[in-house]
Order: C-alpha cells, then structure tokens, then sequence
C-alpha cells in the first residue's frame, strides 16, 4: 500500500510539474465578444424582423451675415419614435460648442510630450505658429450655439438642459412608440475662421481680393441617435469621434449676399431666383455633357469678387432621407457640373472652387467625383441621390450628405506670379474627392454610429477608395490600402486596438482609416479570394443601406456571405494589437527510401562524398602511403568500399518487393522529396502562410496555405512541403501581402538585406568670435529699421 501511495504521490507531482501551458486559441470563436443576437440584428449579420430606426425630418430657415461672420437660424424638427420604448426627452447635438473657450475639447488637450514641445529634433516634431496661434485663438473667440428658444408646437416653451455639446428637451407628455413630436428652435453663432480654429467647417478670408469662402456644416441642433444597442448616443463631442444622426427629409432656405454661389446637400427648387438664364442653360446642357461644363466662369466669379454687390438672395434646397445637410457659400465660386446616368444612379457631379483652384480643381474634381460614383457603385451600392458635389475651401477634407469640402489647390510664385501644382497636390486632390464623395456610401448611406467607431466608417472607405484608386491609373501614388504601407504603424508600441472608440485612438489615422483598410485588402486578396469578398462586402452594403450597424452586424455579415468563419481574422487584426511576423527557422529534407540497394547505397555515398574533405586528408594529398610502395599488400577491401553492393543485398531487397502491392511500389518509385519546415508566429497575429518555392531546375510556384494551419499550435508549427525535385529555396509572403513586420526571416537560406552607410564630415566647433564678427546682410538691416520704425 505505501508503495501504491508513493508511486500515486509521484505521479502526481510529475503532473503538476509538467502541466501543459494556458492554449491561447486564436481560433476562439468570438461570442464573448460580439452581442447576442435577437429580433432586431440577427446572428446572420442582418437587420431583424423587428428591427427599428427613427427619423427627424427639419424645416430650416437660416441667414449668413457675411460681414460679422455668423448665421443665425431657425428651424423646425419633427421627430418620429419608431422604437418599442416611451421616451421622456430628446436629446440633440451642439457641435459647434467645442469652439466655447471652455469646452471638454479645448479643456482636455495635451502636449505630445514635454521633448516634443520644448525639445523638437526637426520641422515635422516641432510646435509650429499655426499651432501656437490655435491654442491662443481659442482661448478668446466666443464661439458656440446661442440658443433663442425652443418651443412645442403650439407655441408652449420647452424645458431644456444644455449640457456642453449636447442638449437634453423635456417632453410635456410622454412620447409613445410610434407617435411624433415637433418642435422649433431658433439659434445663432459666429462662425470660425478655419485656418486658425481648425475644424470640420469655417470660413476662409483672401486678403487678396478681401472676399470670404465660408463652408457651413455642423450649423444647425440636430438629433442626436436613439438606437437599439446604445440608447441615446450622447457621447460628448471632443473633435475626434464624428456624428451618427437619424436620417429624414429636409426643407433648407439659405439666405446670402446677392452674389454668392451655393452649393449644397439636395436639389435647387428656385433656379429662376438665383441663376441666370445662362447658367440655368448651361445646367441643362451639363445633364447629358461627357465632359464638365463651366456654370459660373473663371472671369465671371472674378468680376463678383471685384463688384461685390448689395443686397440678398435666399436659395431653397429640399434634400430626401438623408442623416445630414451642409453647404458652402461664396462670390468667389466657379462651378462646373457634369450629369452621370447609369443602373440605379442619375445625378449631378458638381464641383465649386475659386480661381486659386485652378488649373487643378477645373481639371481633376469633376472627373474624381464620376470616377467615385463608378467604382463605389461597382463595390457597394447604386449611388441613390441626385447630387455630389465638391467644394473647395478651408477644410482639408471632410463628408457630408451630396456634398464634401476639399482641401488641395496649386501653389502661386510671390514673385513671378507663376502657378504650379506638386504631384502630392495632384493626388491629393483626387484621393481627397475619391475618399470624401465616397463617405457618401459610408457612413451617409450605411449609417454606422461616427461617435463610436471611427474604424466602421473611415476604415471601410479607405479600402474602397483604394481600389477606386488602383482604377484611375498604373501605379497610382496611394499610401494607404496596400498592407507594405502599415508595416511600420504594426511593428510600433504606441497603439491600440481598431475596436477602440472614437475619442480613445492612438496614431488616428493608421488606426482608424490605414489598418482596416490593409486589412480588408488582406481578407480580400490572401483569405477570401475577390470573388467571396466582393459579394459578401456588397452584401453587407445592400443589407444596411440606410440603416445603422454595427461592428457585429458587419463581422456576421462577411461570413455569412462568404461562407467562411472568419473569428480568428476580427480577433487577431480588430481585437489586439498582435502583428503579423512569421519566422521560418529550420528545414529538414527527407527523400523516400526505395529500399533498392542499387539506388540507396549510391544515395549515402554521394551524401558521403559531399561531406567537406578534413584538413588532414587534404594536406596529405600526393603523400606516398605504404600500399603505393607494395601493391601486393592490397586486397578485396581496397577495391570495395561500404557503398558497394552485394548479392545479398539484392536477394533481401528481391524477397522484401515481394511482400508489397503495386500501389506500394509505385509509391516508392515516385521520388518525391519530402521537406519538414519549422515556421514561428513571432507577432502573435495567426495568417496564412504564402509560400514561394523555388526549385533546383529554376522553377518557382506559389502555395497559398490557410490560417488554419495554426490552429492546434497557434505559436510553432512544423509543414510537411513535397516537392518533384530538390528544394533550392523557400520565401514566405514573397509579394509583400500579409504586413509581415519583420522580411529578414522570412527566408531560407536567409537574404542578405541591403542598406547604405552615410558618412559625415566632421562637426567644426561653435566659433562664437568669428560669428560675432560676420558682417550683417543688407535686407537684414532693413528689416531691422523697419521693425524699429513700427515700435
């Protein structure tokens, strides 16, 4: 028994001691992750039986005083509960609060860090003027809404609570599943010079001319988002994190200097009130024109900024279920259109700039936005609205419903007065209108929630927007989409999740708009194929098309669609910061044994005879050795080595092929050569493996191997390669396609990488004498007396 007991107490200690390691499956499904599924988004990735949304059509009547810089506005909204739930207040956004002195946005920024405010190491690291003159300028404008009042439809004052960028209205009475509230609301606000305050709207002065370009977005309350899986999406607006809105149907009037031009989200109703005869020609013939034709000419848009009149004109603009509307207002606009009619798309492609524009904007916007519309269409949906328009203005870039604000224009000589544009302005004006027109489709139409998941919208455009680029030309100048372009982003410590919200982003742009976008192309071009992912993205676009979803709904829907559990690519790439980094670290070769004395015997000897000749036996060459002197002293084993066959040898082989099948013999006679390659995921991020082979005759193929060969031993992972002949070389992910962050191992042999050493003369010491002493320039002087003169 104590002998029992002591072999059982040894067992166990030998257990405990060699306990397998936690398994980290990277192939764990991902429901404790995603939301359950129920009657309004179901586990397919498709909107419910029951599913809900609600909806906020306005009535707006708004004024731009141009000289003081603001708009004042009315409006009503009425609102439309479609949801199961009573609700007892509305709530409504105020973006244009972040611009209060006070606000969370100013009050809650940062320095980078105390080496990069103080200490800089170059241009780009450094604090610029621009920058400086944001943080002081905010301190003093006196920016946000002011609100007038806010009334019930017949007229009752409402309560209302305004808190920072967002406002909360107390109903009177409940408002019931399926009933509707309407009220007004009457507000102003100054609005903010862009260059300075920065922003997503503002206007933009040329002291040249002394006339303004003013880009209104974010102008009016509107409806915050009252969805199934958050409630009220009433995050506070920081700047960062955009806007989720209900979609609705607007009645706009604008009224502006008698000589502007706006553009803006929906259709002109009263043409006749505020174009001429000729530009209303011009519009027509635009329709049907292959080509953009000019509505408001170069010179015609200069003589309005020369003349600026008196007097006011008010546009009416109707615009059907959209989640948004903005627009842009100027003297200073030349605008040309051009009609695109093709499947479920018939529209107006419209383009607005000033002279500064050109050639750039007359050449390239116009023709971005058909482009756009094509390729979207082609990936997505029909493009449903009868607009899309690009402005060009303070705003780099950014979307709105049928319109986009864009930034790149041509730069002026000061002194010769020559224009000219860089190739970085060339496309960055087509990629800036190729990415803005197409948040037309995303988020616009496929309304996911901004606030919350930057990613769902910024994300899915960039990898459109870079296929849409690949179409325009060969070797388009992209720098984001194609996964080479993320390498340096995944291998950094400085970064979060994709699946992060909005506010909380680290590196925004690689991780909100360059690594989805890298990895929608990987599940496109290395996982799923085009064929799959083309109809699955498609798929997901049709099912949510003017509804919201949400991250869940969009991973369900790939698979669903694709047929492909796709768990293990949303955890490694959108869940973690893991990197792709696969390390090939040993290959072993096996060739079948034939059992044929013949061949195998002549197999070990060529192994032997490629064996390094020892440094002994080499300096003894032309030695005279013993049996050279008496030849007779040589026998049987002198002229017979261990590699020599016998008729024994041939008799066992003889029995031993009796014993076997055909198929068994055919199978050794096949000689094939057996490789066993030991692989390491470094990076932790489970991927497929590409494969390149290359033979000794020179041949090169690929073998594309699943992810799935992880899934036992996500870590290491040994793979038998069989080839037809000799192994010469094997690289995985040869064509740069799986953001691998680390190409030095993914070869064997190993590749030499190439680089370049920069020599540097040697630093001279500070001679401050010599300094002191160096005569002052001229314009220098100048300078200094005019200064001097000024103070």
């Amino acid at each position: 028994m104590k002998r029992f007991h002591f072999g059982l107490a040894a067992l166990c200690l030998t257990a405990t001691a060699f306990a397998a390691e936690p398994f980290d499956d990277k192939f764990r499904q991902l429901d404790e992750l995603l939301p359950s599924a129920n009657q309004y988004r179901t586990a397919s990735g498709a909107p419910g039986h029951a599913y809900w949304q609600q909806r906020a059509d306005y009535t707006i009547r708004a004024t731009l005083d141009e000289a003081n810089r603001a708009i004042s506005g009315s409006g009503q909204v009425t609102y439309h509960n479609n949801s199961p739930d009573t609700l007892h207040y509305l709530w409504l956004q105020l973006d244009q609060n972040i611009y209060k002195p006070d606000s969370d946005a100013r009050m809650t920024m940062t320095a980078p860090s105390r080496e990069a405010w103080g200490r800089a190491k170059s241009d780009e690291e450094g604090m610029k003027y621009e920058g400086l003159r944001n943080i002081l300028a905010g301190r003093d404008f006196d920016g946000g809404f002011k609100i007038g009042s806010v009334k019930g439809s017949g007229g009752a004052p409402l309560q209302y609570t305004v808190n920072r960028t967002m406002m909360r209205i107390d109903l009177q009475q409940p408002l019931k599943p399926g009933e509707k509230f309407s009220f007004s609301i009457d507000w102003t606000y100054k609005i903010n010079e862009q260059k300075v305050l920065g922003g997503r709207s503002g206007y933009e002065y040329f002291a040249e001319d002394k006339n303004a370009l003013f880009e209104i977005a974010q102008w009016f309350p509107r409806m915050a988002a009252y969805y199934d899986v958050y409630g009220w999406q009433h995050k506070q607006f920081l700047g960062s994190g955009e806007f989720t809105l209900e979609f609705g149907d607007y009645d706009v009037q604008i009224t502006v200097p008698a000589d502007h031009i706006v553009a803006s989200t929906g259709e002109l109703q009263n043409p006749g009130e505020v174009l001429t005869a000729a530009q209303r020609d011009r519009l027509a013939k635009a329709r049907t024109s292959k080509t953009p034709v000019v509505i408001v000419t170069q010179a015609e848009a200069e003589q309005a900024e020369k003349n600026q009149a008196k007097g006011i004109k008010t546009w009416h603009f109707k615009a059907k279920n959209v989640r948004d509307f903005a627009w842009a207002s100027s003297r200073k606009f030349i605008w040309d259109a051009q009609g695109y009619k093709k499947d479920g798309s018939n529209l107006m492609a419209m383009s607005y700039y000033p002279k500064e524009g050109n050639p750039l904007w007359e050449k390239y916007s116009t023709a971005a936005i058909i482009h756009t519309i094509e390729q979207y269409n082609k990936y997505s949906l029909d493009y449903p609205y009868p607009t899309a328009i690009s402005v060009n203005g303070p705003v780099g870039g950014m979307e709105y419903p049928m319109i986009s604000f864009n930034g790149p224009r041509p730069v002026k000589d000061k002194k010769t007065g020559e224009i000219t544009y860089t190739k970085r302005a060339k496309y960055g004006l087509i990629g800036v209108v190729i990415h803005e027109v197409g948040h037309n489709y995303f988020p616009m139409i496929v309304n996911s929630d901004e606030r919350q998941w930057t990613w769902m919208d910024e994300g899915l455009n960039t990898f459109v927007q870079s296929l849409a680029q690949e179409a325009w030309e060969d070797n388009y100048p992209a720098g984001r989409g194609d996964p080479r372009f993320i390498v340096d982003y995944m291998r950094s410590k400085n970064q979060v999740p994709i699946m992060t919200n909005s506010e909380s982003l680290l590196q925004f742009g690689n991780n909100a708009y360059a690594k989805p976008a890298a990895a929608l192309n990987i599940l496109r071009e290395t996982v799923l194929g085009r064929e799959l992912f083309d109809y699955a993205f498609r798929e997901y676009a049709r099912r949510w098309k003017f509804k919201r979803p949400t991250p869940a709904d969009f991973f369900r829907t790939m698979e669903d669609a694709s047929g492909t559990d796709l768990d293990w690519f949303w955890r490694g790439w959108f869940y973690t910061t893991d990197a792709v980094d696969v390390s090939i670290d040993g290959i072993s070769e096996y060739g079948v044994s034939t059992r044929n004395p013949e061949t195998e015997k002549a197999w070990k000897k060529a192994q032997h005879d490629a064996e390094p000749v020892s440094i002994i036996d080499q300096r003894n060459k032309g030695m005279v050795r013993k049996v050279d002197e008496q030849p007779a002293l040589k026998d049987f084993y002198n002229e017979h080595d261990d590699y020599t066959v016998t008729n024994a040898d041939r008799n066992k082989y003889a029995e031993q092929a009796k014993e076997l099948e055909q198929w068994e013999k055919d199978l050794l006679a096949q000689g094939k050569h057996l490789y066993l390659v030991d692989f390491s995921n470094l990076g932790g991020l489970v991927t497929p493996l590409i494969l390149q082979i290359e033979l000794k005759s020179g041949k090169k193929y690929i073998e594309r191997i699943p992810a799935e060969v992880w899934r036992y031993s996500p870590k290491k992972i040994t793979k038998v390669i069989v080839t037809d002949e000799p192994l010469l070389s094997l690289v995985h992910d040869p064509y740069w396609e799986t953001a691998d962050i680390d190409q030095s191992n993914n070869a064997w042999p190993r590749k030499v990488t190439p680089s370049r050493l920069e020599l540097f003369k040697s630093r001279q010491p500070e001679n401050m004498m010599k300094d002191f002493n160096t005569p002052l320039k001229k314009q220098d002087a100048e300078g200094d007396k005019e200064g001097a003169k000024k103070e």
